[in-house]
């Protein structure tokens, strides 16, 4: 066993949240793959993390992006809830809590990424596999990500300030954040509109929001407590829960 996965063990056994199957790779297809085969066996908690990526994939089956040197890690949640889009906010501001990223004043870009000044440091990907289990991929930016192989704005924690991260610390508190949120989650996500509201990226801004039935175009007010997103146009407040937020 390496040195980095007995330190991530430590910690993770020091805060009474060491999973049964724990696993840090340098190179995988997909971390959320390799969760989803474990589970399919009857593991209850699993935390696997890889360096690289070469089949990595976000929201809709977009392909993500995944250099050397980043976190992608995935992990098993199991709710007493059936999951719903509230999930992926929970995690998202859980994340914001954590010791690492408190200070960084980051942004959550509904529903699952996260943002500093309106460039992308990190996503989230749920993938179910019952209506109360699902698989948790997060990927965070470290390092630089090469401007020519992206088609949106990124960053990395490097970059806003955080200059030497510790790669085991970040690991173990994303795992806990995970862990945090499906408790929030399992108490119907309380106070859910406000705590989102006050970290949200494109507040109050002109958005545009791509959805079964087209584009709408609008204000970005915030979300309801049930994790639908409000675009005002004039005076009409439009609710939608599924689709894609853009800054026009």
């Amino acid at each position: 066993m390496d040195l980095e996965t007995r330190q991530l063990q430590k910690y993770l056994a020091d805060a009474q949240e060491l999973p049964a199957v724990l696993i840090l790779k340098p190179v995988t297809t997909s971390t959320n793959d390799d969760v989803k085969e474990i589970a399919l066996k009857g593991v209850q908690s699993i935390l696997i993390c890889s360096e690289k990526q070469t089949q990595g994939r976000g929201q809709q089956q977009r392909k993500w992006l995944s250099p050397e040197g980043n976190i992608y890690l995935s992990t098993l949640l199991n709710v007493q809830t059936p999951v719903d889009g509230r999930l992926s906010l929970e995690i998202a501001l859980n994340i914001l809590q954590t010791t690492s990223f408190k200070d960084l004043n980051l942004q959550v870009k509904w529903p699952n990424d996260l943002y500093y000044n309106n460039r992308k440091l990190g996503g989230i990907l749920i993938e179910p596999i019952s209506p109360y289990q699902v698989v948790v991929g997060i990927g965070i930016n470290l390092l630089p990500i090469p401007t020519e192989n992206i088609d949106q704005s990124a960053c990395s924690l490097t970059e806003i300030g955080l200059l030497s991260p510790n790669r085991t610390q970040l690991i173990a508190e994303l795992y806990l954040a995970v862990q945090q949120a499906g408790q929030w989650f399992n108490y119907n996500c309380y106070n859910l509109a406000a705590r989102f509201n006050h970290h949200a990226a494109f507040m109050h801004e002109l958005v545009c929001f791509d959805h079964a039935q087209g584009q709408t175009q609008g204000q970005f007010i915030g979300i309801e407590d049930d994790g639908a997103v409000l675009i005002q146009q004039d005076d009409q407040i439009m609710r939608f829960y599924q689709g894609r937020l853009k800054r026009l």
